[in-house]
Parts: C-alpha cells; structure tokens; sequence
C-alpha cells in the first residue's frame, strides 16, 4: 500500500562542482561552472555561488560567462566523477535492502518496514553522515512515502541538508510551493499553467482531476497527482550499466586528421582505463563521426572480451579509419564500449609479456593517484589543446572523457 512506504530521495549537491573542490580546495567559496568552454558548450553543473548571478545548469556557456565573467570555467572529468559517484554507489548498497540509482548523482532508496527495527529517518541520516565522512561530497536528502515528495523535499532541504515529510503531511508540505517544484514540469509546461492561474502547487491540489485531464491531457492527470502527493511508482533496483562512452564535440570544425586521430585515441585510452578501473570488460566496439552537415556514421565491431589498449586501441583506429571518407569538416566524435561484463584482464600465455602487464598496472596506479591524464601516449598529446584551464596554474590538461552513457 502507498501509505505504508518510506521512500527516501538523496542527492549529492553541486556534484560535478564538489568532485572539483576535493581536488582543488582553491574552488571553495568561488563560482565555479563545469561544463563546455566553447560558445557552443552548456553549463553541466555550476556551483551556489555561480548561481547567485543567475546562471544554472544546461544554460549556453556564452550566456553564463556574461552573466558572471568572475566565473572560474572546468571542462570537467568524468573519470573522477564516476569513481565518487561509484564509491557513494558502495555505501548505500552496503546500507540498505533495495535502492534505485536514477543518475550519476541522485539515488532512491526503500526503507519500508525498516521503521520497525530502526527508525527510517534515523538510518538514512546515519547513511548520509557516513556518506559524507568517507568521500567528502555534501549531500541532501528527502524521505517521506514516496518518490515524488521525497525528491520535491531533497530540493527544498539544499544546500546539505535533510527533511522527513511526516505521514499524512505530503500536500500541506507541497501547497506553498511553485509548480516548478514538480518533477516532470518544464519551461514550456510552466508557462501552460501560469497561463491558467496555476502558480503555486495549491492551485492544481484545489483543481478538478477531470479538468486537468481536459485541458493537459494524460500529462495534466500526472501532474495532478504529484501534485497531490500521489506516486505509486516503485524504486527499481539499480542495475550495473551496459555501456560507457564518451563524445567530443569541437569550437569549429576541422579536418586535421593529426589532431582527430589524437583526440580519438586520448577518448579511448581514457575509456579502456575507466574499464579497469571499474573492472568490466567489453566485447563491442564502436566509433561514431559527425561531419558538419550533421550527417552520422558509426561503425562497431564485436572482440572478445578484454580493457587492453593494445587490443582494443587498434580496433577503434580501424574504425575511425573506416569511417572517415568524406571530404568534409567534422563536428564531432565519439567512442563506445558495450557489452560489458565483470571481471578483470585474462592474460594470454602467448601474447602478453610480464613487461607489458606491470605497465598497465603502473599506469593505472598513476593515474588512481594523479588523476585521469597523469599519462598519456604520444599519439594521444595532440588533444590537449582542448583541456579544461585551470585558473590557478595556467596549465590546460587533456579532455579524455566528457561523458558516460
């Protein structure tokens, strides 16, 4: 039954900004906006400060660095976001009986039943200060009967913080607020309800059901409900993903094979060692290119399963090799690792020498200590011209990765 639930909603804030902030304690107390430096680039994640002068996630860089010139600008490194975001993963599957991870940030976890032996708000507050104490991420949370309530109260608890909707309190707790609050409602659906006087969450609670299925549709029944503090839908248990990727799209388009046949293999290099990290292998490779009529090809091959730059790099120059035949200017590129699996490299009586698995693992070491691009190859160097600048050395490391699927 719904009112028998304990649901609670636990987002790390300002997450990509926090990761950020653990490796350089400069960036406290800055504004700091992640995300493309390009005129064509998005804010990904921005901090407090940051949005003190109105700029917020998935605005266009352009627009954010007018907003706040003051800004210090990161390209970001989805290797170490996802080695925080796996370690909070850790936690809370150590914590608790089932748990849903809907993004790199954000997790849903059912406690039901837990009230009986422990206290559901006591032991999530228990899983955030242990969060918080082992990886240093700030993190809020939300628990009430149900995922809708919970998330709409993470929010309201932010910047690190916590709030229990208590049982039967759910449509006092959301009356007040702006309909924006509800999850699923967006700019243009917004301003459809403005349209209609429905500013405030109170508004759709003291409206019909018939009426915004009348003029919403089903969408106006869903909103309704959430409005309401209705929501059966369940937490699906987190399940390991499928793939990784990672995509480069450039400031202009270019022609300079040099320079693409770097980026591709620095992209690679970085995606075989978030393999290992995360020890999974792949057994499907694929290449994508989009030229500047926005045109796309991919190409993929299936390989037996393995995280070996020397096997798999080959394979992704090969299809790149395969797929760029136009006489155009690219856009942009990208590779893809699926099919993956648990486990660790078989090492190949045959093929593979002593000396060439101790230098992956001191790679691997370097890099767990250094970061993502503490080594590279050579054929790798020509993407560093498009690395994040950090404002406090002037050094601009290579982008390896800026995206995980």
């Amino acid at each position: 039954m719904e009112d028998n639930r304990s649901i609670a909603h636990m987002d790390l804030d300002t997450f990509f900004v926090s990761c950020e902030r653990l490796i350089d304690s400069r960036l406290v107390g800055k504004p700091v906006m992640v995300g493309g430096t390009s005129d064509r680039g998005v804010v990904a994640a921005c901090s407090y400060e940051a949005r003190k002068y109105g700029v917020h996630s998935a605005m266009p860089m352009k627009l954010a660095k007018r907003l706040c010139p003051e800004g210090i600008i990161l390209r970001g490194n989805t290797g170490i976001y996802t080695k925080y975001s796996n370690m909070v993963t850790d936690i809370i599957k150590e914590e608790v009986p089932l748990y849903e991870k809907s993004s790199v940030d954000e997790f849903y976890i059912d406690l039901t039943g837990m009230d009986r032996f422990f206290g559901c708000y006591k032991m999530v507050s228990e899983l955030r200060d242990r969060i918080i104490k082992e990886t240093g991420l700030p993190i809020s949370f939300g628990l009430s009967i149900n995922k809708t309530v919970s998330k709409i109260a993470t929010g309201e608890a932010k910047p690190n913080n916590k709030i229990h909707i208590q049982r039967g309190t759910e449509k006092g707790f959301l009356s007040p607020l702006s309909v924006k609050k509800i999850p699923m409602v967006g700019n243009k659906t917004y301003q459809s309800l403005c349209d209609f006087g429905m500013k405030r969450i109170q508004n759709i609670q003291q409206m019909p059901v018939k009426v915004m299925g009348k003029v919403f549709g089903k969408n106006g029944i869903s909103i309704w409900k959430k409005a309401n503090g209705i929501d059966l839908s369940p937490v699906i248990a987190y399940q390991e993903r499928k793939s990784i990727s990672t995509e480069r799209s450039f400031d202009q388009d270019t022609t300079d094979v040099v320079r693409l046949k770097s980026i591709i293999t620095a992209m690679a290099e970085n995606l075989i060692f978030q393999l290992r990290r995360g020890n999974k292998l792949t057994a499907c490779v694929t290449v994508k290119i989009r030229y500047s009529d926005f045109t796309t090809y991919t190409q993929q091959r299936k390989v037996p399963y393995s995280a070996s730059d020397h096997l798999l790099l080959p394979v992704v120059m090969d299809l790149y090799d395969k797929l760029y035949n136009r006489r155009l200017l690219v856009r942009m590129v990208g590779v893809r690792f699926s099919h993956l699996v648990e486990g660790g490299h078989q090492i190949n009586l045959f093929d593979d020498k002593p000396e060439l698995i101790q230098l992956y693992n001191a790679m691997d070491y370097l890099r767990d200590k250094f970061g993502d691009r503490a080594v590279l190859r050579a054929s790798g160097f020509g993407a560093k011209t498009i690395g994040r600048f950090n404002p406090f050395t002037g050094e601009a490391p290579p982008l390896l990765a800026n995206r995980r699927e």
